[in-house]
């Protein structure tokens, strides 16, 4: 599907660029048809518009378009729409058969202006072989640079956040899939770098995965210890907000999620005491904390038995996680505790975690 913008400055150009290259005949060969035409109207000057109350002819191309009628043209041929963000209209092209135009005179023309504006001139074909793999083979498949590196990001498993980024080289991957921690290359050493060898601040590496064109890696890892050779968690502490024309502020904050953004919340509001904070307030009282979180898990169970829709589901449960992950602050259990425990679930069976549960007790 092709969309181009009619009235606007680009939109002319486009249109001005694709006629040099794309006049055409009709398919009778007596009549030129140029892109941007009018439904209905004649390709000849002085013609006048050939039209049947709703049935109008289309442009023909011979590249490809077959001739239609506006009834026809619903799902396919040449129309008029109005654009999706409020513009001028755009007029839509699509082939008799509903595919688009590549291999066409009128596809190839298009597609090339377009491909000039993305400077995306890569092979698109990036579908994983999936199955048991040769180590060096897969390996030598990603993509180095020159100097026979490529980036590898490190990333909590359990919160999400981004840790750091290094440098890897072919041996480095291989050390990080065959031991299980994350390994690098050292630029100024020259050599393998295993994170942690000295402070004890190993990456436990879970899943090791490289992006559309495999040349760079996100190592999806536990860590043990602070990532940043600061002592910091992350090497990401430094953010910014409120920008304008000459100044922006400067935070002391790392990029988070939203959970994690809200245990932050909660934990500045632990710190600050008993106040107007309604946090406060129910860290200040156990028994009144608990009863709201009874409270909350008791209405989004009703969400799904007075069937009240997918929005006030989500607005209960937001309630309910709320709720939770104060009385978890209560007793000092973190986010990343919560959903470690998950990780470790994953590919059990519920009922038989639940058997193993009772046996223990």
């Amino acid at each position: 599907l092709i969309l181009i913008p009619r009235r606007s400055s680009r939109g002319k150009k486009l249109v001005e660029e694709a006629r040099r290259g794309l006049r055409g005949r009709r398919t009778n060969g007596t009549k030129e048809a140029h892109l941007g035409r009018r439904q209905g109207t004649s390709c000849c000057p002085g013609k006048k518009k050939k039209a049947t109350d709703d049935m109008r002819t289309h442009t023909t191309w011979k590249a490809g378009l077959t001739s239609t009628t506006s009834t026809e043209a619903k799902n396919r041929g040449s129309r008029l729409r109005t654009h999706p963000l409020g513009g001028p209209p755009i007029r839509v092209f699509r082939s008799s058969s509903g595919q688009d135009h590549r291999g066409s005179r009128l596809g190839s023309s298009i597609s090339r202006i377009f491909a000039q504006a993305s400077h995306h001139e890569h092979d698109h074909d990036h579908l994983p072989v999936c199955g048991t793999r040769d180590l060096n083979e897969y390996v030598s498949g990603l993509k180095f640079d020159d100097k026979g590196l490529l980036v590898a990001i490190a990333q909590d498993v359990d919160t999400g956040d981004v840790l750091m980024q290094a440098f890897a080289n072919e041996e480095a991957v291989r050390a990080t899939l065959r031991t299980g921690k994350g390994t690098f290359y050292s630029r100024s050493r020259k050599g393998l770098w295993c994170k942690g060898e000295t402070s004890g601040n190993y990456l436990m590496v879970k899943g090791v995965y490289c992006d559309c064109d495999r040349d760079s890696l996100v190592y999806l890892c536990k860590p043990i210890g602070p990532a940043c050779h600061t002592g910091e968690p992350t090497c990401w502490f430094e953010g910014t907000s409120e920008c304008t024309e000459d100044t922006v502020v400067v935070t002391g904050e790392s990029p988070k999620t939203t959970l994690l953004r809200l245990e932050d919340t909660i934990k500045q509001r632990q710190a600050e005491g008993e106040g107007k904070s309604w946090t406060a307030k129910l860290l200040a009282d156990p028994k009144l904390l608990c009863s709201k979180v009874r409270e909350e898990a008791g209405e989004l169970c009703e969400t799904l038995e007075e069937g009240e829709g997918k929005k006030r589901c989500a607005s209960e449960m937001a309630d309910l996680l709320y709720h939770s992950m104060v009385l978890c602050r209560a007793q000092g259990v973190e986010v990343r505790d919560v959903m470690e425990v998950l990780r470790k679930r994953f590919g059990t069976s519920g009922i038989d975690e639940k058997a193993a549960r009772v046996v223990a007790k």
